[in-house]
């Protein structure tokens, strides 16, 4: 209930923080927005030149392109850590983090969350709900929770490997480029990893598993029994990835020494 009630009182002070100034919001609303839009134009494009693309179709593809929008959308707002190495290690503000009494990766995240990035998501649910109907897909009662199961699934295998990632900084404190890098990597996800050859549909599914994010768990709904199991191991790869990251993470603390002068 400690970290519950944290929890709240950290979005609480996010919100008076961000509504302080609604232009500004709103304008952050509006490019994430026209962000989404330029990537489903560009599946768009992509089929105005094929029908299928290695047997999908544009509907299946912008099906999971939607379902890849929900679970990103919540990582996106939760786990800000790509500057972690220059503002915690490099600058020393984990020092200030370690002198409180409270789990350190959770108040890094709730210092960098964005809420107004959960908006992706509401973008993304209209995008599955719009190609959904095209597909004529039929969901039962208890899609939802799958759904939902799914989801948090794939939030844990983007927070895993990026937490993880974080954690080379605990090892090797000068400064690296590897967190872009790894986000245009996760991109390859919100595509149907069949598509790729034998090697990325590897490191894709156990190395890096961003397709656990998008196309596996999407398979579920789309009526694709060959992948079935994937999906199902999409909850079981992300807590395995994010206990993983968290251990990680307590051990590099263990070997942290502050910044120095």
């Amino acid at each position: 209930m400690f970290y519950v009630t944290m929890f709240f009182r950290y979005v609480a002070q996010y919100m008076k923080t961000r509504l302080e100034y609604r232009a500004d919001l709103f304008v952050e609303l509006f490019s994430d927005l026209l962000f989404q839009a330029v990537n489903l134009i560009f599946i768009l494009v992509v089929f105005d030149h094929t029908d299928f693309l290695n047997g999908w179709n544009k509907d299946e593809i912008i099906f999971i392109y939607g379902f890849f929008l929900v679970p990103y959308a919540i990582f996106s707002s939760f786990f800000n850590i790509w500057d972690f190495n220059e503002r915690y290690i490099v600058k020393g503000e984990l020092d200030r983090i370690l002198t409180r009494p409270i789990h350190s990766l959770f108040q890094v995240i709730l210092e960098r969350m964005e809420l107004e990035s959960l908006f992706g998501a509401v973008t993304g649910i209209a995008v599955m709900l719009y190609s959904g109907s095209r597909l004529d897909l039929v969901f039962h009662w208890y899609d939802p929770f799958l759904f939902i199961m799914l989801v948090i699934g794939g939030v844990l295998v983007y927070a895993g490997i990026f937490v993880m990632i974080a954690c080379i900084s605990f090892w090797a404190d000068a400064r690296t480029s590897i967190m872009p890098m790894m986000y245009n990597i996760g991109n390859y996800g919100r595509y149907p990893v069949d598509i790729y050859n034998k090697a990325i549909r590897f490191v894709l599914t156990w190395i890096l598993p961003f397709a656990f994010v998008g196309v596996y768990p999407a398979a579920y709904f789309l009526g694709r029994d060959e992948w079935y199991g994937y999906s199902f191991l999409t909850p079981v790869i992300g807590i395995a990835f994010f206990s993983l990251s968290v251990f990680l993470w307590n051990e590099g603390v263990k070997r942290y020494r502050g910044a120095g002068n």
